[in-house]
C-alpha cells in the first residue's frame, strides 16, 4: 500500500491517495505508522477520498487512532497533493471534511503550489476570559471553535519554557471539555504578530496546527489584541501562518511540501 509522506510548517502526516488504495482499520492504521521509532512516523494519517458533495474528501486520525474533524495543515497539503499528483486541474477546489466543506485557492507557480489559502468558515466563540483549574494553577482562557475546540491562553510567561507536556494533558482532558480540547498557549508579540506552542488532543504537541493558528488569532480579536480584517502572523514551531479574521470567516494561508513516498510493508 503506497503512502506519501507531507508536512505542513512540521505538522506531518502520512498520506493515502483513496482513488487508487482502500484502507482498512484507518484507527489502528494511524496508531501504528504515527510511531517515530517502529513506523512511518508522523502526527497521524490522512485519507483523501471521492466526495458527492465537493472536488475531494479528506479524513483524518490523530497519532492516538481518533478521528479529528477538521486538520488546517492538511487541508492545505491535500491542495499541494491533489494539484501535483494530476488529480485536478483546477486552483480552486472544494474540501470536505467532517467540520464541512472548506474551499481552497491554490498559488502555483511553474507547475508547483508554493502556497494554500483555506476559507475556514465563521468560528464559534465561547467563554472569553474563562478560567479554569489544572495542575493547581489556574488559567484564563478563550474557547474557540474552528471546525474542532481550541481552549487559547495568553500568557506572559515565556511560552519557549513552558513544560507543554505536564500542561497540554491536564487541560485536554479538563471536565469542561467532554470532547476534550486542542491547547494554545501565546505570547503576543505586537497586535499582528503572535508566538503560539500547541498541545493536540489525540497527538501530543506538534511543531504546527493550522486551527490552533486560526482559533489564536480569533481569540486575539476577542479579547482586543488584534484586530479583524488584517494579516495576524502566528508564529509556531515549524514555521509562520498568515490568518485574516473577517466579519464572514477565518482565512489561512501557509505552505505545504512533501517529504518522502513510500510503500508499506505486507
Amino acid at each position: 500500500m503506497k503512502f506519501t509522506k507531507m508536512h505542513g510548517i512540521g505538522n506531518d502526516y502520512i498520506y493515502f491517495n483513496c482513488f487508487e488504495t482502500e484502507v482498512l482499520n484507518p484507527e489502528s492504521l494511524s496508531i501504528k505508522l504515527s510511531d517515530r521509532h517502529f513506523g512511518v512516523g508522523g502526527d497521524g494519517i490522512v485519507l483523501i477520498m471521492p466526495s458527492d458533495k465537493a472536488d475531494f474528501r479528506m479524513r483524518m486520525f490523530n497519532a492516538d487512532g481518533s478521528e479529528g474533524a477538521m486538520c488546517g495543515n492538511a487541508t492545505r497539503c491535500i491542495g499541494k497533493y491533489v494539484y501535483e499528483k494530476g488529480l485536478t486541474d483546477k486552483t480552486e477546489i472544494t474540501l470536505e471534511t467532517k467540520s464541512g466543506i472548506k474551499y481552497l485557492t491554490l498559488n502555483v507557480t511553474d507547475g508547483k503550489v508554493e502556497t494554500v489559502a483555506v476559507d475556514m468558515g465563521a468560528p464559534k466563540i465561547g467563554a472569553v476570559g474563562g478560567t479554569l483549574t489544572a495542575n493547581n494553577t489556574e488559567y484564563t482562557y478563550t474557547f474557540v471553535d474552528v471546525g474542532n475546540p481550541h481552549c487559547v491562553i495568553f500568557t506572559d510567561d515565556d511560552v519557549e519554557k513552558l513544560e507543554l507536556e505536564k500542561i497540554g494533558p491536564a487541560i485536554e482532558n479538563h471536565k469542561l471539555f467532554p470532547d476534550r480540547a486542542n491547547v494554545e498557549f501565546v505570547n503576543v508579540i505586537d497586535e499582528s504578530n503572535l508566538r503560539m506552542r500547541v498541545w493536540e488532543r489525540g497527538s501530543g504537541e506538534t511543531w504546527a496546527c493550522g486551527t490552533g493558528a486560526c482559533a489564536t488569532t480569533v481569540a486575539a480579536v476577542a479579547n482586543n489584541i488584534s484586530q479583524k480584517n488584517t494579516d495576524v502572523k502566528v508564529k509556531l514551531n515549524g514555521g509562520t501562518l498568515s490568518i485574516k479574521y473577517t466579519d464572514d470567516t477565518v482565512l489561512m494561508t501557509g505552505p505545504a511540501a512533501f517529504v518522502f513516498e513510500g510503500e508499506l510493508a505486507e
